[in-house]
Formats: C-alpha cells, sequence, structure tokens
C-alpha cells in the first residue's frame, strides 16, 4: 500500500502519520522526492483502516500496491535510486559506471597491472573474483582469502572501488574491510541465507539475475536484501539460458528497460558472461547504453589466452580501450556520460 501525501504536507505532519499507521502492525516508510512525498507500506495492510487515513487533510490518495515486491517497487519509490560504492562512484546518476577487470585474481602482479590499465581507460571499479564457484570442482575455484587481499592491494594502489563475489554468509566479515561492494553471483541469486545476512549490513550489493529467473523472482531477491534494511541494491542482467548454444547465454536486453519501469533501482549489465565470447562484448555493451543501463560489468585480462577462468569471453587491454572508446559515443547519443 502506497499513501500520496498533499504537496503542503510537512516532514513533521508524514513522520506523525506514519507513526499513527505503525499502531496497525506494518512499517512505514516516509520516501521524500522532488515535488513528491509518498509513504509505502510494508507488511500485512489488511487491518490498515484506508478510510480514516482518507480523512487526513494531508493525504491525497491510497494505492494498493499487487506486486509482491514493495521496496523494490517503482510505485514506492518513484524517483531514481542512485547507490554510492566509494566517493564520487555512483550507480545510477548520468555518468554510466564501469566495473571492469579480470574474471580471477591470479596474482599480485596481474590484478594490479589489470587495475592500472582499466582506470587509464575510464574504468571507474574494479572486478575480480577470489572465490569462484564453478561448474565444476576441478575447475579452478580462486585464491580466495589471498585473492581478497590481492584486490585490497589494487585498490591501495590505484584507489579504485573493489566489486567482488561473496557465496557464504560466514564470510561478509572478512569481506567487509576488503570490497566496496558485495557481488551475489547468478547461482546465488536465490540463496536466501546469504541474502538476508548481507541486507543487515549497509554495504551495496550488486545482484546478479539468475540464468533462468523471472523479473518477478530477481526483484523478490532484492526484496529479501532490502527487506532487512539494505537500500544499496544495483541490479545486473548477465544473460539467461535459451535454446541457443552458440553464445554462453542471451542477453536480455529488454530486462533494462522492464526493470526500469517495475522498480527504482540502478540496472548494469554484464555483456561478457552473456555473450561468453570476446568479440560480442563491444556491441552487447553498446546496446546495453542504449536501452538504458546505469553501467557494465566488463573483464579484462592481461594474457586471456592463458587465463584460469573465462579468457575466452575476457577484453586485452588494447580491445578494451577500443571498447571504451565506442561505448562513450554511444553514452553522448543518449545523453549519457562514462
Amino acid at each position: 500500500m502506497i499513501i500520496i501525501m498533499k504537496p503542503s504536507a510537512t516532514r513533521e505532519h508524514v513522520e506523525e502519520l506514519s507513526r499513527h499507521i505503525e499502531r496497525w502492525n506494518v512499517k512505514a516508510n516516509p520516501i521524500y522526492g522532488e515535488g513528491t512525498i509518498v509513504i509505502g507500506l510494508v507488511g500485512d495492510t489488511g487491518a490498515v483502516d484506508k478510510d480514516a487515513l482518507l480523512r487526513d487533510p494531508e493525504v491525497d490518495n491510497i494505492i494498493k500496491v499487487q506486486e509482491p515486491f514493495k521496496l523494490a517497487n517503482r510505485k514506492m519509490h518513484p524517483a531514481d535510486t542512485v547507490v554510492d560504492i566509494a566517493p564520487g562512484v555512483s550507480v545510477g546518476g548520468s555518468k554510466l559506471v564501469v566495473m571492469a577487470g579480470p574474471c580471477s585474481v591470479e596474482s599480485e602482479e596481474q590484478i594490479v597491472d589489470i587495475a592500472r590499465h582499466v582506470q587509464a581507460q575510464g574504468a571507474t571499479a574494479l572486478r575480480g573474483g577470489a572465490w569462484k564457484p564453478r561448474s565444476s570442482p576441478y575447475s579452478f575455484q580462486g585464491l580466495q582469502a589471498d585473492g581478497l587481499e590481492l584486490l585490497h592491494k589494487a585498490h591501495e594502489v590505484t584507489g579504485l572501488p573493489v566489486v567482488t563475489e561473496i557465496t557464504n554468509p560466514a564470510h561478509i566479515d572478512l569481506f567487509a574491510d576488503k570490497c566496496d561492494c558485495f557481488q551475489v553471483g547468478a547461482r546465488n541469486m536465490q540463496n536466501f541465507e546469504l541474502l538476508k545476512e548481507l541486507g543487515q549490513t549497509r554495504k551495496p550489493v550488486l545482484l546478479k539475475r539468475g540464468f533462468a529467473n523471472t523479473m518477478e523472482e530477481f526483484l523478490m531477491s532484492a526484496e529479501y536484501l532490502m527487506a532487512g534494511g539494505n537500500e544499496n541494491v544495483i541490479l545486473c542482467e548477465r544473460g539467461i539460458r535459451t535454446y541457443e548454444t552458440f553464445t554462453r547465454n542471451t542477453l536480455d536486453i529488454s530486462a533494462v528497460p522492464v526493470l526500469k519501469r517495475m522498480s527504482h533501482l540502478p540496472v548494469i549489465v554484464d555483456p561478457s558472461h552473456a555473450g561468453g565470447i570476446y568479440w560480442m562484448v563491444e556491441p552487447l555493451a553498446k546496446a546495453a547504453v542504449a536501452a538504458g543501463a546505469d553501467g557494465l560489468m566488463i573483464e579484462v585480462h592481461n594474457d586471456p589466452a592463458h587465463a584460469l577462468s573465462d579468457g575466452a569471453q575476457s577484453l586485452t587491454y588494447e580491445s578494451f580501450a577500443e571498447t571504451m572508446a565506442s561505448l562513450r559515443a554511444v553514452a553522448a547519443a543518449v545523453g549519457r556520460s562514462l
């Protein structure tokens, strides 16, 4: 349920009304936008006396939210949310964020060198895997805690904020001081225990869509994070599984405008995992920017041919520079910048 207040409503009145509403055992979330004030009600609103609320002189209208996701719903929060992952690095504003780096951290020399090169080409965050959930138990599983330390070392050298995947709720404290944004991978999108624990933090969470999940299921996973109090959620489309086998996945470019319509949360795209082939990354990235994405996650490696994981989809330094140049032109065409 959403209560739309009149423009004349004061903050004091909104807060007083919110306290009154919570007597019905629901959570009231006042949201102050530009020219719009709404109170979002979360919980069982069956006992809420709608007629009594409409008698309040500062209440303009009341809307029932039918979708199961409430906090992530654009109806609940009409203005776009901007998530700050580091000073000067925001996801959801006019400037697009590019998170670039290797699939896996392999050594200090490798991750520091990559961080320096992607930063020089305009990347605003460093991505890299320390723990690597893999389809095969025999594949490289990442350097784990050592990899996390190396990512932090690259951050100290370049200043780039770090985005890295977490798979275990028990690792949250270990990650807390070593990364700027938790990444929840596609395989863990519905790892509800992990989502609940990350919801208790206030550090940004980049949530990837599962490769066989609907938009509603995706937003319900975001709801788990937000229900715990963490509103710093970034949605990431990374391709879904279809009948096509030529590409690793099929990029659902329609997810960008659909999610933007359904939710107020920022949306980025991972063209590397979507296509799975290096030469597809640039055209898919340009399509994502044109569709309205707030950023990109791109895999870059200093030696893709000998990468320990996902070398086939990783860009070289040269191809990343060319991709960034082409993205600047597309971004400018849609009123954005890199």
